[in-house]
């Protein structure tokens, strides 16, 4: 506990972790009691292929409000007030009376979705930073681990009782008191990095180019068209999410139905891929310091797109767990990288990448489970390959962040650093 009070590096981790836990962990929730709510509303397979896919409409079409939001609320406040939206939004998604109305709500989800990983990766972002210590990958790592501890929660809440309100009020107290444990720790953020070096310049200059440069901070403040480099570094979130999307949601269908898995097996191709990513994001911090973000993106990404496809090939049970292991392993590192080489281009290149990733998360599964009822799930999984290896082509792109030379060398798993670089 005094480590806690004497290490404001560790304060702020953990504070900031408890957010990421906290999305993944509401994420998980909802996602764990969709056959209930099937049931519930009486809905079709399509349509609840259109629910999920309302989340990334709601997630694609908040993009302007979250820029806006970042600059107006900063991420320490915006990040507060979304984790709150989205504890409460369980209890309503649980009393959605028709289907209209639970799209509406599925809707509002993602764009909350949107505002809570936009704000809590410029956290993260920041810690990184302000302490010259990586901690992204850590700080990702968390976000699967709330989603486990969700799935537990629903698993053992599911033998004790099957309403969906009820289950959705205990996970909404507990989004509640993560977010009351986050509040005293998160960074309190004034400038992006790259507006602070603006200003610096702009103090040793004259008056009057001091008088030019408010015109231009002003002229800043406005949203702009994004850089070249800006849609690279989304391009390469987008399909970094997808691939790490639909390996969640159809690698046990793969199981099942292409390689033949028994019923006890099929649930293993989450397992292993959740697994891998949990370890190598636990590792990467270190990996980072050690080999640099473009490295680790490129190899990365490379090897889950090459493995899942050599594994499509083979066909079979254990060649396709060995694929599922590389996509884990390879895909794990690429969006924290991602997330700190566009907070360091300012906080409307961060939303932007930031709510195409959330797109990428939550609207592609439903779009390769398109591509699998039109061609079969062998090609769906094969565009999900064919994902991972855009991502490493979009790397090559990308001007990543150089690792700070006081980083800790060790790859084990301990985290690292940030000054905030957005500003709100």
């Amino acid at each position: 506990m005094s480590r806690l009070h004497d290490d404001p590096f560790l304060r702020a981790q953990l504070a900031i972790a408890a957010l990421f836990s906290s999305l993944g962990f509401q994420y998980a929730t909802w996602a764990s009691r969709l056959p209930a709510i099937k049931s519930h509303l009486d809905l079709s397979a399509a349509e609840v292929g259109l629910l999920l896919m309302a989340t990334g409409v709601g997630a694609a079409a908040s993009f302007p409000l979250v820029a806006y939001l970042m600059r107006r609320l900063g991420s320490r406040r915006l990040s507060l007030v979304s984790a709150i939206g989205l504890a409460l939004l369980l209890l309503v998604l649980a009393e959605a009376p028709n289907y209209p109305v639970a799209l509406l709500i599925m809707a509002v989800d993602g764009a909350l979705v949107a505002c809570l990983n936009v704000a809590m990766n410029a956290q993260g972002a920041a810690l990184e930073v302000k302490y010259e210590r990586n901690a992204m990958s850590k700080l990702h790592a968390t976000f699967s681990g709330g989603s486990l501890c969700a799935a537990l929660l629903a698993s053992g809440l599911n033998a004790v009782t099957s309403t969906v309100l009820v289950h959705f009020a205990v996970a909404a107290v507990l989004l509640l008191l993560l977010t009351a444990y986050a509040r005293p720790g998160l960074l309190a953020q004034e400038q992006p990095a790259a507006e602070e070096s603006e200003a610096a310049k702009a103090a040793g200059a004259s008056e009057a180019s001091g008088a030019s440069g408010a015109s231009e901070k002003k002229s800043r403040a406005r949203w702009t068209l994004p850089a070249a480099m800006t849609l690279w570094m989304g391009a390469a979130m987008a399909f970094g999410t997808v691939t790490e999307g639909a390996m969640n949601d159809w690698s046990a269908i793969y199981l099942r139905d292409v390689a033949k898995a028994s019923a006890q097996l099929a649930p293993l191709g989450i397992a292993v891929v959740s697994g891998m990513m949990v370890l190598a994001r636990l590792f990467a911090d270190g990996w980072r310091s050690r080999w640099g973000d473009a490295r680790i993106v490129r190899t990365g990404s490379a090897l889950a797109g090459v493995g899942l496809a050599l594994a499509l090939l083979a066909g079979g049970v254990v060649p396709a767990l060995i694929g599922f292991a590389c996509v884990g392993l390879g895909i794990a590192a690429v969006t924290p990288c991602v997330y700190v080489a566009a907070a360091a281009q300012g906080s409307d290149a961060l939303t932007l990448v930031a709510t195409m990733g959330t797109v990428g998360l939550l609207g592609g599964p439903p779009v390769i489970g398109f591509i699998a009822n039109g061609s079969g799930l062998v090609w769906g999984m094969a565009a999900v390959a064919a994902s991972a290896v855009i991502v490493s082509l979009c790397s090559t792109q990308i001007r990543w962040t150089p690792q700070p030379k006081s980083a800790d060398p060790d790859p084990g798993p301990g985290p690292d650093s940030l000054d905030d670089p957005l500003a709100a």
